[in-house]
């Protein structure tokens, strides 16, 4: 499967190969349920236990949200119209200009009116748009170009280059708008502005030949090069600011673009006509240029201090699979000759190129490519990035398993399934579809320009008619209407929203949090509700002993035994040699125990086999097996009742017991298991004494989350739920109120697109980086409290700056419109609230 481009609703016979089936989908996340026997009450069937475990804790939950209702209507009415045909496509596009709701509707319209093309959702959270067309019609390259305009770019989700264009032309628009901006202002501060003030440093001679001049046939020709001057700065470095002016117009939804644009634009027309008609003009480019010039380094400032924060993520590790080793139907098993087979030699193909029924070879260490069964070959696979179960599974001839899942050892030998997909590449396809669909929230300024602008430029008219009434002449009452425009402070209000949102993604990487998304701190107020996922967010998604009862010669040579095995329980049993374990104490964290450091020669290793569950050898002339009890039974070795109720009491909580003996008889265990993060049950209490429903979901298997189950913040658990039931379980506890999901692996990234607000820890995987808004580099827990904090005082401190902006207008407005200021005293006292705006945004939101 392409990385962009995706089968909408599948080939034409797609549902009528539904209906066929034998068993439904699952009720709660529309996976098949061909084979799984998990049905309740009322007969809804479901994939697996989770599903239903979530089913019934949250299937009736009433809708109290009518926001949240009226988007979940809209979109199934969508679902059910048959306005996109199953031969379409879905192609998903990055686009490079997106910053308000208006620009969505804008591109929406845009792409639908395209030849070929049935439908288009797009989310300037996430810069992205989903496009529904026929590939025969409109190719992905003319989507792209017909996105493309007023200043959009759109490009495919992976073209590094365009990206990298894109913030190129970005910047090259500010440094036209800053260079050619300085030279229109040193022209008015050496020249200009001295003929409105008496400067000490000109005397009466100077001031003289400079009113003459400006007054002469050169001073118009001067007028004329600081217009071209200022035209540039407008229309080059403002280019993203008149879109959006333009789109809000045409989409009838005023916004900050609207005004800036209106002040800026009106100052240049003043000037250019004042040139054109009067013998003696006033002209105010130097107001067009510093509107259009402090807008655009805010906006700058803003997006620059969130492409650094995004840039400390750039080491997470991509991990979908584009080609695959696909080897002849009569090749040996891959366990011989380093799974060579004795037939043809494996050929290295692109994905796509695979077929239902072709077998791939996927040796130590790599990435299932596909899902399918395997063939020949015995290994254990560690499923966790997309199921999220932290424990690898044993993987034999006939048995399943999912593309993007890690040959932990041995190798396999593959039979590519019927869809010849990848579990990893549909979840992929699932996070786009749910980024596309996640339509921002319209920002405070935006919501307050709907009513400022109609009321900014009703004065303006208003006061121009008055003076036209009383005689004033159309110069004065142009003058006048354009003091009321300019004064009206558009820079401040400009400013108000992207330097406070500026200062809360600075203050957050200064604690190691990475904000993707600019909306994060309107759209996080007062959750509801948080989810937390198990392995890898609670815990630390690391195998590693956590308890044992054999002394430390056993564990040496049980240690030095399994450092031959890649398994990833062997290689937790091996790194305990020469480090300091811990105990696990009674509520599920770690106290220091008597598992003390072993410091031994190392044992020498005289055989090594391994068997389905476990392994055997000699080490140091001592017979040494270490595995699962059957493991024992197989060899003929003895196992006290004590090992055996030891192991089952540890595999009750979720652990992994491994038995340990010598010369014939087990004679302890050693248990693995993923540790709790330090500091878990702290942020969980705290979240629950602020009145937020804590809900931890996770892919493990219901026992590994006891803990959480006993913990009194916890309020629900749901376990065994795969990544498309935790999407799906995020959308219901919506429906209840404002959600959040914390996660970090891949199988958390449809459930982190789909939260009202998505925080990945930083040490998980690119594509959860991808789907969140927040990302916690250090992989604190007590981070999380912070990002809540940051968004509390970021919503404070643009509430304050706006407030600054009105509270200013209401004065500065009413001295316009008597005529007690003029155009240049108007963009003095402009300036100066923009000032008090950028140093009340300089200051940290929260004190150390």
């Amino acid at each position: 499967m392409a990385a962009d481009d995706a089968t909408a609703d599948g080939p034409p016979d797609a549902e009528a190969e539904a209906a066929a089936r034998p068993f439904p989908d699952c009720t709660l996340c529309d996976l098949p349920t061909e084979g799984v026997d998990v049905v309740d009450d009322d007969g809804n069937r479901f994939c697996c236990a989770g599903c239903r475990g979530v089913y019934d804790a949250l299937g009736d939950v009433d809708v109290d949200a009518e926001t949240v209702a009226s988007r979940r209507e809209q979109d199934e009415a969508a679902d059910a119209e048959p306005s996109v045909p199953a031969d379409h496509e879905a192609t998903f596009l990055e686009v490079d200009g997106m910053h308000c709701a208006t620009c969505e509707a804008f591109i929406e319209t845009v792409a639908t009116r395209t030849e070929g093309v049935s439908a288009a959702s797009a989310s300037y959270v996430t810069d992205t748009v989903r496009i529904d067309h026929d590939p025969a019609d409109v190719s992905t390259d003319d989507l792209a170009d017909a996105v493309s305009g007023l200043g959009y770019s759109a490009y495919s989700r992976d073209d590094a280059f365009s990206r990298r264009q894109a913030s190129n032309m970005e910047t090259a628009r500010l440094a036209v708008g800053v260079l050619v901006g300085m030279a229109v202002m040193l022209q008015y501060i050496v020249l200009i502005y001295p003929t409105y003030f008496a400067f000490p440093f000109y005397n009466e001679r100077t001031l003289s030949y400079l009113n003459e001049a400006m007054a002469s046939t050169s001073g118009t020709y001067f007028f004329i090069v600081l217009g071209v001057l200022t035209t540039i700065v407008l229309f080059v470095t403002g280019k993203p600011i008149l879109r959006g002016a333009y789109v809000s117009a045409r989409t009838r939804s005023p916004n900050m673009d609207l005004l800036v644009a209106i002040a800026a634009g009106s100052a240049y027309l003043y000037s250019t006509l004042a040139v054109a008609l009067l013998p003696d003009p006033s002209i105010y480019y130097d107001v067009t240029v510093a509107i259009v010039v402090i807008v655009t380094v805010g906006n700058h400032y803003e997006s620059s201090v969130k492409r650094r924060a995004t840039e400390l993520l750039s080491d997470l590790t991509a991990v979908q699979v584009d080609t695959a080793r696909r080897v002849g139907e009569d090749d040996a098993d891959p366990a011989s000759s380093e799974g060579a087979g004795s037939g043809s030699d494996p050929t290295e193909v692109a994905i796509e190129a695979l077929s239902p029924g072709d077998r791939v070879l996927v040796r130590a260490g790599e990435r299932v490519p596909v899902d399918g069964t395997v063939a020949d070959g015995d290994a254990a696979v560690d499923e966790s990035v997309v199921t999220g179960e932290s424990m690898a599974v044993r993987k034999e001839s006939g048995d399943a398993v999912v593309g993007g899942s890690v040959v932990a050892d041995g190798s396999l030998t593959i039979t590519v399934g019927a869809d010849a997909s990848s579990s990893l590449d549909r979840v992929a396809e699932l996070v786009w579809d749910l980024q596309s669909g996640t339509h921002g929230v319209q920002k405070l300024a935006d919501r307050l320009a709907t009513v400022f602008v109609p009321v900014v430029l009703g004065v303006a008219v208003v006061v121009a008619v008055v003076n036209l009434a009383l005689g004033n002449g159309i110069a004065t009452a142009m003058l006048v209407a354009l003091t009321v425009l300019i004064v009206s402070c558009p820079c401040a209000l400009g400013l108000a929203t992207p330097l406070a949102v500026a200062a809360g993604v600075r203050d957050a990487l200064e604690r190691s949090i990475v904000v993707f998304d600019d909306t994060v701190f309107e759209r996080i107020r007062g959750a509801d509700t948080v989810v937390f996922d198990k392995t890898g967010t609670l815990t630390t998604g690391e195998m590693r002993l956590v308890d044992r009862d054999v002394d430390d010669d056993l564990l040496a040579l049980a240690s030095a035994l399994e450092a031959r095995s890649a398994h990833p329980v062997g290689q937790a049993i091996a790194a305990a040699r020469g480090s300091d374990e811990t105990r696990p104490s009674t509520d599920g964290g770690a106290v220091t125990g008597d598992v003390d450091a072993v410091e031994r020669p190392e044992p020498t290793v005289e055989s090594f086999e391994t068997h389905p569950r476990g392994v055997s050898g000699v080490v140091d002339g001592v017979p040494v097996v270490v595995g699962h009890p059957d493991c024992f039974d197989e060899q003929g070795w003895r196992v006290p009742d004590a090992v055996r109720e030891t192991v089952a009491a540890a595999r009750d909580v979720g652990r992994v017991p491994v038995a340990v003996g010598r010369d014939g008889a087990a004679t302890g265990v050693v248990v693995v298991g993923d540790r709790l993060r330090d500091g878990w049950a702290d942020t969980l209490s705290s979240l629950a004494d602020a009145g937020v429903e804590v809900v931890v979901l996770t892919g493990d298997d219901a026992r590994a989350a006891t803990v959480f189950r006993e913990h009194d913040a916890v309020t629900e658990v749901f376990a065994g739920v795969p990544p498309e039931g935790k999407a799906e379980t995020v959308e219901r506890l919506k429906r209840q109120g404002q959600t959040v999901m914390v996660g970090d692996g891949t199988n958390d990234a449809p459930a982190l697109a789909a939260a009202d607000l998505g925080i990945a820890l930083g040490g998980g995987t690119a594509m959860a980086a991808d789907a969140a808004d927040v990302a916690v580099i250090d992989d604190d827990l007590a981070s999380i409290e912070t990002v809540f904090d940051l968004s509390r005082a970021a919503g404070r401190r643009v509430k304050g700056n706006i407030g600054w902006a009105l509270c200013y207008n209401a004065i500065a407005i009413p001295l316009a419109v008597t005529g007690l200021l003029n155009p240049l005293f108007a963009a003095v006292a402009m300036g100066v609230s923009s000032l008090l705006v950028v140093t009340n945004s300089s200051r940290p939101l929260l004190a150390e």
